[in-house]
């Protein structure tokens, strides 16, 4: 039995890791937001100092103070490969 692959891609998703202040942890998730969307979110909540509140791609809400974020990365989500890929 055959499969084929579909050609109809996937919503992007944005890549998003937040340092966290007086810790060597940091928090990776990735969100539906766009990476304009997360980066204003972010300068908000920085300016206004309030919690940064940001969605994963699962539905779970991530809640960081405003004063604990040390740095924010935001990219685009490379799409996952699976096996021997030639490109």
């Amino acid at each position: 039995m055959a499969t084929t692959k579909s050609t109809v891609k996937s919503s992007s998703k944005t890549e998003v890791k937040i340092g966290i202040s007086d810790s060597t942890h940091e928090i990776n998730f990735e969100c539906s937001s766009s990476q304009s969307e997360v980066i204003t979110k972010v300068n908000d909540a920085i300016k206004t100092s309030s919690v940064l509140s940001l969605s994963d791609a699962r539905g779970r809400e991530i809640l960081v103070p405003h004063n604990k974020i040390s740095y924010v990365e935001v990219g685009e989500s490379a799409e996952r490969r699976v096996g021997f890929a030639n490109q």
